[in-house]
């Protein structure tokens, strides 16, 4: 019997995410928020900590899947939609948050302030309603 974790990320999406690490996004993406807003500020640990997490997308990838739950909510989807439509709040709707994406929708999401809080919080927030699911 494989005891192996269900995969809730995609390393696939984790390398093209990497592309733009030196903005911490494959960081928030497998987890990591805290090294994220780092490699934000730091333009990936002034590139270092960037080549570094080349080799590190696998390892970050095994432990985004076995922290977080698997459930009728995508973490891909979701990331996609922050990434791209965030300032919409098209993630929030994508959770069923129907207020607070139409708050987001109303004032650029939150004012951007409501992004960043999601680039933070996102996989906790889908795996509260994976789990709940």
């Amino acid at each position: 019997m494989n005891n192996a974790p269900i995969s809730t990320h995609n390393k696939a999406l984790g390398y093209v995410l990497w592309i733009f690490g030196f903005t911490g996004a494959h960081r928030f993406y497998f987890g990591k928020p805290v090294t994220g807003v780092i490699w934000f500020l730091t333009g990936g640990l002034f590139l270092i900590g960037w080549i570094v997490d080349l080799f590190l997308i696998p390892s970050m990838d095994r432990q985004a899947d076995a922290r977080f739950a698997q459930g009728p909510y995508e973490y891909s989807v979701a990331w996609i939609l922050l990434t791209f439509l965030g300032i919409f709040g098209i993630h929030r709707f994508y959770q069923g948050k129907w207020l607070t994406g139409l708050l987001y929708l109303l004032t650029g999401g939150g004012f951007l302030i409501g992004v960043i809080y999601d680039f933070c919080t996102l996989n906790d927030q889908l795996d509260e309603l994976n789990k709940g699911a």
